[in-house]
Parts: structure tokens; sequence; C-alpha cells
């Protein structure tokens, strides 16, 4: 009998987390990685930047089921995931205590080797750089703070990306 070869990739939900649970019981099976996003804690939050209500009661019972699908995050010898999950939390500029209930929201609901991926490379654009809370990107305050309080929570597993300088740069220029 012959050895099938080909394409042997693990299968990746990369989600901004608000998700409806059904859904993704559908999707079990299908999918050996999942990467939600966990943007916000706060409602008034979720609404006045991505218009949706309860985004966190939805986010996290997503989330809850994608572990139960696909459990902690498993990695080959050259260190690529090839199950599990990753949470990922971006920090926005003044919203630093957003990003402390989302993080101890982890620590306290989901099993101890659970990854995260602490993301810093908010920069505004289009209407962000009208908002008086978003108009800027992250300063080096509010980074070491955030990582501070992740170390005080003593996560296990996970990542937290350095503080950039240049990532307006990565994002096309449309022209209409």
């Amino acid at each position: 009998m012959q050895e099938r070869s080909g394409l042997n990739i693990p299968i990746i939900y990369n989600t901004n987390g608000y998700e409806n649970v059904e859904t993704i019981k559908v999707l079990s099976g299908y999918i050996d990685v999942y990467l939600p996003d966990l943007k916000y804690y706060s409602n008034s939050l979720s609404k006045k930047y991505s218009n949706v209500d309860n985004y966190f009661v939805v986010a996290t019972k997503a989330i809850k089921e994608m572990y139960k699908q696909v459990g902690t995050a498993k990695f080959n010898e050259n260190g690529i995931i090839q199950k599990g999950i990753i949470i990922r939390h971006l920090i926005l500029p003044n919203h630093l205590q957003n990003s402390k209930h989302i993080l101890k929201w982890i620590k306290q609901n989901m099993p101890e080797d659970t990854y995260v991926s602490i993301m810093a490379q908010y920069f505004p654009t289009y209407k962000a750089k009208q908002d008086e809370y978003l108009y800027r990107k992250l300063n080096k305050k509010e980074y070491k703070e955030i990582e501070n309080f992740l170390y005080t929570l003593n996560l296990q597993n996970g990542y937290m990306q350095e503080l950039g300088e240049h990532e307006e740069e990565y994002v096309p220029k449309w022209e209409i």
C-alpha cells in the first residue's frame, strides 16, 4: 500500500472572536487551530468600535467551545502550531483597564496551559485618527503597564509582541 503524499498542514480558523457557538460546534473536527481575538471586555467599547452588543459574552462562549474542541496549543519540532487555540488580544491606547479585564478573565476562566498572544501593534487609521482615545499608537508606559500586569497574573504560555514603530508601513495605500 502506497503512503499518501501531498499537502499536510493544519487548518487554521482566524476570527475576531464574535462567533455564534452553534457555528463553532458545526466546525468541530474540521479545524485544527483556532486563533480568536478577545477584543473588548466592556460592552460600551464593543458598541463604539465594532458596533456589536455583548461582544465579551458572545466571544468568551465561543472561545470556550474552541478550546473544548482543540485544547492547548501543540507545536511541531520546528515550533509551528499543529493543533490548539491561541487567544489574541490587541492592547488599545487609553484602554488599559479593558486589557487587564481580558487577561484576568483568561487567567480565571481558561485552563492554565492556554496560550495568549498580546499584540501591541495598534496604530490609528481612517476615523480612529479623530477618536479622542484611539488617535495615537500605544506608548511605552502603557505597554510596560500591561507587560507588568501580565507577569503578575503568571499566565504560563504565550507571547507579548514588542512595541513597534513602523506598523503603518505595512498597510496598503489604497487609491480611489
